[in-house]
């Protein structure tokens, strides 16, 4: 089929990512998953080589394109390579938290952090998950009173916190009205920065996969904060949350798409490699269909993915359409990455092989961002508004 999503500048881009790739994170991939962390010299390499920031202005030190098929390309190569974990801190940082900043920040906000965010010597991270909350955001309990300073003195814990260790910046969402009928103006939207006294990392948590990203667990015993550093406006943080989930949502369906498609081509390359029985594997019926089964899905779900890119470039995508992407192509994730290291025997058991890591890696992109019953449950309500008279 005719392919135009990409034009002589994303490829431009294409190739500096690999050599980025290459330079940087290939000599010590192996060293962050079993550290189970990314070194910081690796994010000051990634803003030194323009891998992030690129929707940051440039006055403040960005890329200043916000053409999200940039970010795409990005993910592409990673994939490609096996190193979701590194890409996964990234994406977080530049997709998630990035965004937050530059929609909401003041002229004075953006000066203080944008730069950091750009250059990688600030590292981003946002905390809505506490330990009883997990999806039912409206369940917050992290309380944030104002002070007779004119700030505000948060209290409580979050959880499953990405970047979480390395965070010089975190946006933190909290309860600021504890009146039931305030409903979803209870929440405001707070920067706390990494050396505020009363904030503090617990344990580097153990993952299932995505070893080298890290993960944590922080803690909020009376942080001050002042005014300045509240982001947006009081009141404001859960909408300001569900206008950016779809970014969010589409990130995380890139993410399993191009791991999809990496796992894909490793697995196509192994079959028609391989032998046994006196014949290459990908020569068996059973083996052949579903490489055929697997290939049509990819191939069918990037055509919705890249729609749903250029979307949201234009500012047009729905949190509905999002919801599908991510749903969809992160199901089909654990799917394809199942079904090829079957494909690979014993050999796609041994983590040296990059197929066993996509497998770890892929379980939980069904979980963060929001699960697929929640994705399917937004899904089901849209349907049903459309409906009612």
């Amino acid at each position: 089929m005719l392919k135009n999503f990409y034009d002589a500048d994303h490829e431009a881009y294409r190739d500096s990512v690999r050599q980025f790739l290459r330079r940087v994170v290939a000599p010590n991939y192996e060293q962050w998953e079993n550290g189970k962390l990314v070194d910081r010299t690796a994010w000051k390499d990634a803003g030194a080589n323009g891998m992030l920031g690129l929707a940051i202005a440039g006055e403040h030190g960005g890329g200043d394109v916000e053409d999200y098929r940039f970010r795409m390309v990005f993910a592409e190569e990673a994939a490609a390579e096996g190193y979701t974990s590194f890409a996964a801190g990234l994406s977080v940082h530049d997709d998630v938290v990035a965004p937050y900043l530059i929609d909401l920040a003041t002229d004075e906000q953006k000066a203080r952090w944008l730069p950091g965010m750009a250059a990688g010597t600030t590292i981003g991270a946002i905390a809505m998950t506490e330990p009883g909350t997990g999806s039912d955001l409206q369940g917050i309990q992290t309380s944030a009173v104002s002070d007779d300073a004119g700030g505000w003195v948060i209290n409580g814990q979050k959880t499953f916190i990405t970047n979480g260790i390395h965070a010089d910046l975190v946006i933190v969402v909290v309860r600021t009205d504890k009146n039931p009928s305030a409903g979803s103006r209870a929440f405001t939207l707070m920067v706390v920065e990494r050396d505020a006294p009363g904030f503090s990392r617990g344990r580097k948590l153990n993952k299932v996969g995505l070893a080298a990203q890290d993960t944590a667990e922080l803690s909020f015993e009376d942080v001050h904060v002042a005014s300045s550093n509240v982001l947006g406006e009081v009141g404001m943080g859960m909408i300001y949350l569900m206008q950016r989930l779809p970014r969010e949502r589409v990130s995380i369906a890139v993410s399993a798409l191009t791991s999809c498609e990496a796992a894909l081509r490793w697995t196509l390359d192994y079959a028609h490699e391989r032998t046994a029985f006196g014949k290459r594997i990908g020569d068996f019926q059973a083996t052949r269909f579903a490489l055929a089964e697997m290939e049509t899905e990819v191939e069918v779900t990037r055509a919705y993915i890249e729609k749903a890119v250029l979307s949201l470039n234009d500012g047009a995508l729905t949190a509905v359409e999002a919801s599908k992407a991510k749903w969809w192509a992160s199901e089909l994730q654990q799917r394809v990455t199942t079904r090829c290291l079957q494909v690979f025997g014993g050999y796609g058991y041994m983590r040296e092989y990059p197929i066993a890591r996509a497998y770890q890696d892929a379980r939980v992109q069904t979980i963060y961002g929001g699960t697929t019953e929640i994705m399917k449950e937004l899904i089901g309500r849209d349907q049903a508004s459309r409906y009612r008279t």
